[in-house]
């Protein structure tokens, strides 16, 4: 799990809205992302000004894939002519 704490209403409202639809978000701090799903927003109430403690639950990495020169193939359109 990767903690951080904000006080951007806005990266807020983000994050907010990426746990209530079940999407990814991502976190850039130092050089470095983080994207993962958000599993809390914890409002400081003691913090002047307001400040948050999101916890993302981090996803492993996507493969990428490597893309290959398409082949000829023939169409549908020319099994009519």
């Amino acid at each position: 799990m990767f903690t951080f704490e904000t006080s951007d209403q806005k990266e807020v409202r983000r994050f907010r809205i990426a746990q209530f639809n079940g999407r990814t978000a991502t976190v850039r701090s130092a050089g470095s992302s983080v994207t993962g799903h958000v599993r809390s927003i914890v409002e400081n109430k003691s913090s002047v000004p307001a400040a948050w403690t999101i916890t993302i639950i981090p996803e492993a990495p996507k493969p990428t894939i490597a893309l290959r020169p398409a082949s000829r193939t023939r169409s549908f359109m020319e099994d009519f002519h």
